[in-house]
Parts: C-alpha cells; structure tokens; sequence
C-alpha cells in the first residue's frame, strides 16, 4: 500500500473543504433569501411614479401623440369597412395605481373582491393625453371600442367612469368585457367582421394579438421582436409597471404562488451585473 504524499494530502483536504462550503443551491439561496415584501412596497413605488412622475405623463402623450398620428394616416386612406381602434382601459387610459396603493398599505394584495369593489365605484382618473385622444377619435367617425378583462358585474361602475370623464361610447355594444376567456382574440376577430381596426391601445401585449396570449418570458420577447414594426404603427403600447402579464410569465402564471415565494423569486432574479 503506498503512502500520500504531502501534496496528495493537502488536496483530498482542499477538496474536501470545498465540498463543505460550496456554493448552496438556488433553493437553498431562495430559503435564505430575506423578505423583502416587495409585493407591497413594489406596488407603491410603481404606484408612486404613475401618481407623481413629470415623464409618466410624457409617455402617455408620447403614446397618445403616436396614435393620432397613425389615425391621421388611416384616415386620408380608403377602406371598405368603416375605420375603427380597439383599446384596453385599465392603465390604458384610465388611473388604478389608487387601488394597488389603498391594498398595499393594508399589507394586502389584488383579489377580485375588492377590485370590483374599486371599479364600482367609477373614480379612476384619466391618463394625460387619453381623454383628447378618443375623443378626436370619435369625432372623426371612427368607431371606439373598449376592450377589457373587467366582467359584466363591472359594467355599471365603468360607463360610470368612462361617463364621468366624457369618453366616447357610441353603443352599448362598443363596451365588450369578459365573459368566459381571458384572451382577447375572438373578441377583437369580431369587431373585425365589420370594422377596419386601424389602431390597437393597451398596456399589456395580450391587448394587440394571441401570439401573446399566456406566454413565457422568453417566447413573450421572441414575439415582440418578431413584431417590432408593428409597435408604434398599430400597436400602440402603454407603460405599465405595476402589474400585468409581464409580471405572471415570471411566475409561470402560478397565481396561487404565497406572497413570500414571489418575493424570494423577484429578489434573486434582478441582477446586480450585466
């Protein structure tokens, strides 16, 4: 039987030292990840830039500015359908940062309770720019259609804010909320039946076509790239930090994920280097 050598016995132990303090696993790193409730105070920082931010606003009318510029466009063409936008309105052109804040600092999050509770009452304010934006719309003959995920229970309270802030609804029918499916493609195949959509408006991908429609991260950027020159021509995007589908294809649409386990998984997510 041989003998170690010095230099045999440093390593075995060198190695074994490694062993013992090796980098722990993501899911060890994730348990000892500090919470940092960032669901809470995520949503106030969010909340806190729509509410006071100077460049917000710019974006909007960035946005908004685009828009006419495209309807402008559409209109000295000739169609023969009669000309049409479809628009999403929570954080579209309609203000429900006031919501995310009111939970927030009850340590709470969204539930579809107390968000119906909220619509109910028709008090989200207006985005800058979104209020002379539909309504020159409408006054040039084009069809406004509201697209949006609120239900039908959610019907009275938002004509009450889409009345209190004069936006145009030029039929009952022009407000198509949800039914049975979240996606929005067969609503918008319908209007298309009749209408030139010439302008889509929304605040979350899913707004502007079904390549979106419950996508990972990965396939959500694939398709935003693969439908770059459509952005600013008919999708016209809003900025949405708050919430939206960005935030559920991190979670792999796992909406029943515990607070503390969106949290870890947001914290170690973000890097601090390129």
């Amino acid at each position: 039987m041989k003998k170690f050598t010095p230099f045999i016995a440093s390593c075995l132990f060198a190695l074994t030292l490694s062993c013992k303090t090796a980098t722990p696993t993501s899911q060890t790193a994730a348990q000892n990840t500090p919470y940092q409730n960032l669901g809470r105070d995520g949503k106030i920082y969010a909340a806190f830039y729509q509410q006071r931010a100077a460049e917000y606003e710019a974006l909007c009318l960035q946005a908004y500015n685009i828009a006419k510029l495209r309807l402008d466009e559409a209109l000295e063409k000739k169609s023969d359908k009669p000309l049409a936008i479809v628009s999403d309105i929570d954080e579209t052109f309609l203000d429900n940062s006031y919501y995310a804040v009111e939970r927030a600092k009850l340590d709470k999050t969204y539930d579809q309770k107390t968000w119906e509770e909220w619509t109910a009452k028709g008090i989200a304010t207006p985005l800058t720019g979104s209020q002379e934006f539909y309504q020159y719309a409408a006054s040039k003959g084009v069809q406004v259609f509201y697209i949006t995920n609120r239900t039908e229970q959610e019907r009275p309270g938002t004509l009450k804010n889409l009345k209190k802030y004069n936006f145009p609804l030029q039929s009952d029918t022009h407000l198509i909320l949800r039914s049975k499916e979240s996606s929005k493609e067969n609503r918008r195949n319908d209007i298309a039946k009749n209408y030139d959509i010439v302008l889509l408006l929304g605040d979350n991908l899913s707004d502007f076509a079904a390549i979106f429609d419950k996508k990972t991260e990965t396939e959500r950027s694939a398709a935003v790239k693969n439908t770059a020159k459509e952005f600013g021509k008919k999708f016209i995007i809003l900025p949405n930090v708050g919430y939206g589908d960005w935030e559920a294809s991190f979670y792999n649409y796992k909406y029943d994920y515990t607070n503390q386990k969106k949290d870890s998984m947001m914290y170690n997510a973000v890097q601090a280097t390129p």
